[in-house]
């Protein structure tokens, strides 16, 4: 016979009843999203909790429950907030005290907190180191999150600007074909760096600076025959690399300047036979000191959790085609 589950107890104080509704979300969607990603059972009466669930899973739901009322006590929740938190109940973050005391990014829009213990880590070293590479699927914040790492650098004056950099490489596109010279033909392709920048300075603010030429953004080419010292340097979609490129953007930098540089080597557009520049350079480079690589796996999405399904599918899927153990929760960072 299986021996039954204790239910675990606790009680939210001190009770605030606008605090404790938005908790629970509106008709509790937010209690309903935590059970279905938890797999556990949630009754409370009032500010009294009831967790019916595997011990492990009940502990998270309840360092979750209690860290999102914290939360609950300076901003708004939202479901989007809570999927958020979601992602660091599977880590030993929400059971860890010091978890608390987290590194956090500040902008002119408020702090940045990274969100689960890889991109805790990706954060610190980009603080702590010269060259870092972001590498992993789409939607888990490796480009956001150097934005907000190069903001804080600019905002400590740590240093002098901002370059974020792109290859010019047509996703399936001809870029040919869009009217403009070649800075404005590569332009969309940087609309998420732009859309970052914005939502941590304001619009009014970062057209300032890059009419300052504080901020700099610009396709790869740009960067060939210069030396960026003192600056924070953005190498995004860098899997659309060649290897020759990779080489040259890492010798451009200089004393004082911090690189980083983010892409999914599983979505990769170069022309057939052409190897990336990014999975070059991961076996190139990653057992000198003084660089970092930060991995990120499908549960480090912190998109809509469908995108995190999606990117699970398509790994399991490229796994069986190609004859690898179908086994993501292997940790390579």
């Amino acid at each position: 016979m299986n021996t039954p589950i204790e239910p675990r107890r606790f009680t939210l104080e001190p009770f605030d009843a606008r605090r404790f509704a938005d908790l629970c979300g509106q008709l509790d969607e937010h209690l309903r999203l935590i059970e279905q990603r938890l797999g556990i059972e949630i009754r409370n009466r009032g500010n009294q909790f009831e967790l019916l669930g595997p011990p492990e899973r009940t502990q998270s739901a309840e360092q979750l429950l209690r860290r999102l009322y914290r939360e609950a006590k300076n901003s708004e929740l939202s479901l989007d907030t809570v999927h958020l938190a979601l992602h660091e109940s599977d880590t030993e973050e929400l059971t860890n005290p010091s978890a608390e005391t987290s590194v956090a990014l500040r902008t002119r829009k408020g702090m940045i907190r990274p969100r689960g213990a890889n991109q805790q880590r990706y954060v610190k070293a980009m603080l702590e180191h010269d060259i870092n590479f972001g590498i992993g699927p789409a939607g888990t914040g490796k480009t956001y999150l150097a934005v907000a790492c190069a903001v804080d650098a600019l905002e400590r004056e740590q240093i002098r600007r901002i370059l974020l950099v792109r290859p010019a490489v047509e996703a399936g596109e001809k870029l040919g074909f869009l009217p403009g010279d070649l800075a404005q033909k590569i332009d969309p392709y940087l609309r998420p760096l732009y859309d970052a920048l914005y939502e941590m300075l304001g619009f009014e603010h970062v057209a300032r600076l890059i009419e300052k030429q504080v901020i700099e953004v610009a396709p790869l080419a740009y960067m060939r025959g210069r030396t960026l010292s003192n600056s924070f340097i953005i190498l995004d979609e860098s899997q659309n690399t060649t290897m020759e490129q990779m080489k040259m953007f890492l010798t451009r930098i200089g004393f004082g300047s911090t690189a980083v540089i983010t892409g999914d080597i599983t979505q990769v557009d170069l022309p057939r036979g052409t190897r990336s520049g990014l999975t070059h350079v991961i076996d190139v480079l990653h057992e000198v000191p003084g660089i970092s690589f930060t991995h990120f796996k499908p549960k480090d999405v912190v998109r809509h959790p469908l995108v995190q399904r999606i990117v699970e599918a398509y790994e399991h899927h490229d796994n069986r085609l190609h004859g690898k153990p179908d086994d993501l929760d292997n940790d390579d960072a």
